[in-house]
C-alpha cells in the first residue's frame, strides 16, 4: 500500500478508537479528523490526501442541512404536544395487558421516530412507559428496553428517520444514483417491527424479567432532586392526593373551588378539575370555574375522609388506579414560595387571604421552620418565612415571579421545562409536517428544500420559538457528520476505498450478493454497536457502493443493509443516544443489552437478508 493509504486507515483506526473510548467528544474527533487528513501530506510526504476545500465541504452538504432542519420539525411537534398527545392515548388504549402494551408502545414510539429525532421521542415517552408498567404491575425494566428498540427500528421506516438513511441517500447521489425515495425504507422497516413486537411479545418478556441491577428494589428508586416527586415527600403529602367525583345529585354543582368550601367541611385542598363535559380535560381548579355533575375534583386530604361527610356532599372517592393519577401532569404544576417579611398573607389564613380567588392556585401544603404543618392549615395564620407549596396552572405558576411582593418562588420543579407550551398550535405543526411529506413524496421540490421549507414555517407560526432556534439543533451530530464525511474523498483519493472493497471481494469471492449483503450488514452492525451509526454509515457507505459496483450488482440492496445494519443497535447501551437515555431509568447493567438485544440483532440481519432483496432486487 501506498503511504498515503496506510496514513489514512492509521487516521481512520485512531478515530474509531477514539469513538469507542468515549474520552474526547464525538465532534471533536471528527474536526481532529480533518486535521489530519487536509495536513497528512505533510507527514508521509506525498501528494496532499484532501484540500483544505474538501475538509470543510461537510460543513455545507446536503446532508447536514437537511438533518439539522429536521432537528426543528420534531421540536415543533414536542413543543406543540403533538407527540405527547400520542402518548396520552396509549396510556387510554394499552389498559394491563403486557403483549398489547407493548405493542401498542413500540408501534407508537416507531411511528413517531420516523418523523423526528429517536432521541426525543424516547425522552418524552420514558415517563409514559413507566406509568404504563405501573398501572399493569410490570418492572419498568419490561417495558424500557422495547420502548428503546422500537425507536430505533422506528428510524428504519422513512427516509428521514435516522441520519444513516439519509446518508445513504446522499451517498447514491454522490455516486450519479437516484437516491432512495422517501419511502422506500417502509416495507423493510415495517417487516422489522413486527418481528421487534413479535419477539418481545414471545420471547422478550422472559428475558425482560430476568435483566436490571439486583441491588435496586422496584420502587424504591431514589427520587430525583428538584422533581415534583420530591416537593411532595419535603411537604410529607406524596400519599395524600385524592379524586373526588361529583355526583348527579350532589349540592357542589354549580359551585367553583372557592364556593364549594371543601378545605373547611371535609380537609381537602383543592387544586385540579377533571372536566366530564370538556372530553374528561385536566383543568386547574379557577376561582371562575363552577363544578359540574361528573367532574373529579383533584385534591389533598388533610386526614381520613369521613365516608358520612363524602356522602352527604354528594362526592364519591375514585381509586388512583383507575386513572392516571400524578402531579406531574402537563397541564398542572407545582411551586414552593417563601412569605416574604411585608407580604399581605403575614397575619392572615389562606381563606381570609382569599388566596385562591387573586392567584388562581390551590395551596397543598405549608412548612413553618422546615417542618410541614399537619392537619387542616387553611386556618393557621401565616407568618414571615413560611413556605407554602402551590398546585395549579403551569401558566399561572410561570407568572409567580412577576407578584414579589407577597412572596418569593424559592424554587419549581424541573418538569416546567417539559410542558407543552403551545397546544393550541397542535394543528399547525401538523399540517406543517403533512405539507412537509407532500412535498417529499411527490418530489415537488429536493429533499433538502422541503425540510428547510418545513423547518422555516415551524418557527414563522411559532411552533418553535425564535429564541430556541439554535437550542433544539443537536450541533454534535451535525459537526460529527460533517467532520467525517471528507474521510470518504480521502479513502477514494488515497486508494484506500479501491483496497477495501477489492479485499472485500476476494473474500466474498464468487458467492454472489446474498453474501455481500451479508457481510456488509454484518460490518455496519458490529461497527454501530461501539460507534455512532451515522458515522459508521458514512464510512462504509462509498464501500458498499464501491463493492456493489464492482461486483456488477444493483448497489441499492446493499445501501439499504447498511442503513438498516446501522439501526440494528441493539446490543450495548452504548451503541446509540436511545439506549443510554433507558440504561438508569430501567436500571439496566451493560450485559443486559446484549442478553435482550443480540437475539433480536441476530433475528433482524436473518430477516433483512431475505426482506430487502425482495423489495429491492440484486
Amino acid at each position: 500500500m501506498e503511504p498515503n493509504t496506510i496514513y489514512v486507515f492509521a487516521v481512520l483506526a485512531i478515530a474509531i478508537i477514539m469513538f469507542v473510548s468515549d474520552k474526547v467528544r464525538l465532534d471533536l474527533v471528527a474536526i481532529l479528523v480533518i486535521f489530519a487528513l487536509v495536513l497528512g501530506h505533510k507527514i508521509t510526504g506525498g501528494d496532499p490526501i484532501i484540500s483544505a476545500k474538501q475538509g470543510v465541504a461537510g460543513f455545507g452538504a446536503t446532508v447536514v442541512l437537511l438533518i439539522g432542519g429536521l432537528f426543528l420539525v420534531g421540536e415543533g411537534l414536542a413543543q406543540t404536544g403533538v407527540s405527547y398527545a400520542m402518548g396520552d392515548k396509549i396510556v387510554e388504549w394499552a389498559g394491563t395487558g403486557r403483549v398489547k402494551l407493548i405493542a401498542l408502545l413500540m408501534t407508537a414510539v416507531a411511528i413517531i421516530s420516523a418523523f423526528m429525532s429517536s432521541t426525543g421521542a424516547v425522552a418524552i415517552f420514558i415517563p409514559v412507559a413507566i406509568r404504563l408498567a405501573q398501572r399493569a404491575n410490570m418492572k419498568r425494566q419490561e417495558v424500557l428496553m422495547p420502548l428503546s428498540f422500537g425507536a430505533l427500528i422506528g428510524g428504519m421506516l422513512t427516509l428521514i428517520g435516522t441520519p444513516p438513511n439519509i446518508v445513504a441517500a446522499d451517498q447514491l447521489k454522490r455516486a450519479g444514483l437516484e437516491p432512495f425515495e422517501f419511502f422506500t425504507f417502509t416495507p423493510i422497516g415495517l417487516v422489522i417491527l413486527a418481528l421487534g413486537v413479535g419477539y418481545f411479545a414471545l420471547f422478550g418478556g422472559a428475558l425482560l424479567k430476568k435483566v436490571g441491577r439486583k441491588d435496586v428494589v422496584e420502587g424504591e428508586e431514589e427520587v430525583k432532586a428538584g422533581s415534583i416527586l420530591s416537593f411532595l415527600q419535603r411537604y410529607e403529602i406524596e400519599g395524600r392526593a385524592v379524586r373526588l367525583k361529583i355526583n348527579d345529585n350532589s349540592g357542589l354543582v354549580g359551585k367553583t373551588a372557592v364556593d364549594a368550601l371543601l378545605r373547611t367541611q371535609l380537609g381537602v385542598s383543592v387544586f385540579g378539575l377533571q372536566q366530564a363535559k370538556n372530553g374528561n380535560k385536566l383543568v386547574s381548579a379557577h376561582s371562575a370555574i363552577p363544578f359540574a355533575a361528573g367532574d373529579v375534583v383533584y385534591g389533598v386530604k388533610a386526614a381520613d375522609l369521613d365516608e358520612g361527610k363524602l356522602k352527604e356532599l354528594g362526592l364519591t372517592l375514585m381509586p388512583k388506579s383507575e386513572d392516571d393519577f400524578h402531579l406531574s401532569a402537563r397541564e398542572l404544576g407545582l411551586a414552593d414560595l417563601i412569605v416574604t417579611q411585608n407580604s399581605e398573607l403575614v397575619g392572615q389564613n389562606l381563606k381570609e387571604s382569599n388566596f385562591r380567588k387573586r392567584h388562581n392556585l390551590g395551596a397543598v401544603g405549608v412548612m413553618r421552620r422546615g417542618q410541614p404543618l399537619e392537619g387542616n392549615f387553611a386556618e393557621t395564620k401565616l407568618e414571615f418565612g413560611d413556605q407554602l407549596l402551590v398546585a395549579g396552572d403551569w401558566n399561572n405558576i410561570k407568572t409567580l415571579n412577576k407578584r414579589s411582593k407577597d412572596f418569593l418562588v424559592a424554587s419549581l420543579p424541573e418538569e416546567i421545562e417539559d410542558v407543552v407550551a403551545k397546544p393550541h398550535l397542535a394543528w399547525v405543526s401538523v399540517a406543517v409536517v403533512a405539507f412537509m411529506l407532500a412535498l417529499l413524496v411527490f418530489k415537488l421540490v429536493p429533499s433538502v428544500i422541503a425540510i428547510l421549507i418545513a423547518s422555516v414555517l415551524m418557527v414563522l407560526t411559532k411552533c418553535v420559538d425564535g429564541k430556541d432556534t439554535y437550542k433544539v439543533i443537536n450541533w454534535q451530530s451535525l459537526v460529527l457528520i460533517a467532520g467525517m464525511l471528507p474521510m470518504a474523498t480521502a479513502l477514494k483519493s488515497s486508494g484506500g476505498l479501491e483496497f477495501v472493497v477489492n479485499t472485500l471481494l476476494a473474500a466474498v469471492g464468487d458467492s454472489g450478493p446474498y453474501v455481500l449483503l451479508a457481510a456488509i450488514f454484518v460490518i455496519t452492525s458490529l461497527f454501530s454497536q461501539v460507534i455512532s451509526n451515522t458515522a459508521t454509515s458514512v464510512l462504509l457507505a462509498p464501500i458498499a457502493i464501491g463493492a456493489a459496483q464492482a461486483m456488477g450488482v444493483s448497489p441499492y440492496p446493499i445501501m439499504m443493509g447498511v442503513a438498516i445494519a446501522a439501526s440494528t443497535a441493539f446490543a450495548t447501551p452504548v451503541a446509540s443516544p436511545v439506549n443510554m437515555l433507558v440504561l438508569e431509568p430501567g436500571n439496566y447493567r451493560f450485559v443486559d443489552f446484549a442478553i435482550v438485544g443480540l437475539p433480536l440483532q441476530i433475528l433482524a440481519f436473518l430477516v433483512s437478508l431475505v426482506a430487502i432483496p425482495m423489495f429491492l432486487p440484486f
